[in-house]
């Protein structure tokens, strides 16, 4: 049994974070030849590809409900804990919504992994919830060979106060709150490219909270959002556009890119999550000639617990833009075109 002074926990699984996600493209030719139940009181159910669902209980109250767990993405496991609390709480701040309570989904090599690693993992979980003002009401654990952990979130929402991705018009522009190539910098380590310490910025980052940007956009009349996590900024953008039946640009001078990110992708530090990402992303999006190779596989870095990506009017997101900037590393990356085909232009 390895010892937690022994273990490298990222190296115990094949893929790490949100890489491990099933791509986009695969998803979609499984989902489409699956009936679900249909309820009038759904208000946000799958043919949107939103973030989490939303089902009405009164005129003035909904459920905000979401689930999300992956492989670990760090080697410490208290940090991989809080790594995934944060993403699955995120999905609920992206639709503008409360979380309130969740419960823990883990898998767990229990046989051949110390059972304290376990238990950081849950104590690194139960921070952020406790941070977040959630209550962890239970879970489920199975036996795994490879470590899992996540959280099945349910939070709260006005029906008149939910904000999807399908909500996005013409001339708004777009505000990203955190910072992307997470993905690239896990890799690079769990490949020895870079010591733990360069993690410890992107750690910062995917640790916190999303709910100081839904509190902002709330405030500001955001008219769509939604947040980046494995199908990269590119991906979930397009997820946008298309619900919105509207294009994007995307300046991709102005997108906030971790340190070391594009050095790391020349040296080849991209995972599987991210390449399948280029190619699914390939349908839809066109680069100006500028735009290095580089920067194009960092838009389609497969990200864990990312910002949230918000669109609103210019004047809002400006706004939204001065009240962030003081604690966040935001930036106003793009706008909405006509364009109704859901393509994204990358400048």
């Amino acid at each position: 049994m390895q010892s937690p002074e022994t273990v490298r926990l990222s190296l115990c699984s094949r893929f790490g974070g949100c890489a491990s996600k099933v791509g986009a493209a695969d998803l979609a030719r499984v989902l489409a030849g699956v009936r679900f139940p249909e309820d009038a009181k759904v208000l946000v159910g799958l043919s949107t590809s939103d973030d989490a669902g939303v089902y009405q209980l009164t005129r003035g109250l909904a459920l905000v409900q979401t689930v999300d767990f992956f492989t670990p993405i760090v080697d410490d496991p208290f940090d991989f804990g809080r790594i995934a609390a944060t993403n699955a709480l995120s999905d609920v701040y992206a639709m503008g919504g409360t979380p309130v309570t969740a419960l823990n989904i883990t898998a767990f090599p229990i046989d051949t992994l110390d059972e304290s690693i376990l238990r950081r993992i849950l104590e690194g979980g139960a921070a952020v919830a406790a941070a977040a003002g959630v209550v962890i009401l239970g879970g489920h654990t199975v036996k795994d060979e490879e470590p899992k952990y996540g959280m099945a979130v349910t939070g709260t929402i006005h029906p008149g106060r939910i904000v999807t991705n399908a909500g996005a018009r013409p001339g708004d522009h777009l505000l990203l709150t955190k910072p992307i190539g997470a993905g690239i910098l896990t890799t690079a380590r769990r490949r020895d490219g870079i010591p733990e310490s360069d993690l410890t910025v992107a750690i910062g980052e995917m640790t916190r909270l999303n709910a100081a940007a839904r509190d902002t956009m709330l405030a500001h009349d955001a008219h769509a959002a939604t947040d980046i996590t494995g199908f990269g900024l590119l991906g979930h953008a397009g997820e946008m556009a298309r619900a919105s039946r509207v294009g994007i640009e995307i300046e991709a001078a102005a997108v906030p890119i971790f340190p070391r990110v594009l050095e790391l992708i020349d040296l080849d530090f991209v995972s599987s999550g991210t390449e399948g990402n280029l190619t699914h992303h390939a349908e839809f999006t066109s680069f100006a000639d500028h735009v290095t190779g580089a920067i194009r596989v960092a838009l389609s870095d497969a990200m864990t617990s990312g910002g949230l990506l918000i669109a609103a009017e210019p004047r809002d997101i400006r706004a939204m833009y001065k009240e962030l900037a003081p604690t966040h590393t935001c930036a106003i990356v793009g706008r909405i075109t006509e364009d109704g085909d859901g393509t994204i232009s990358v400048l």
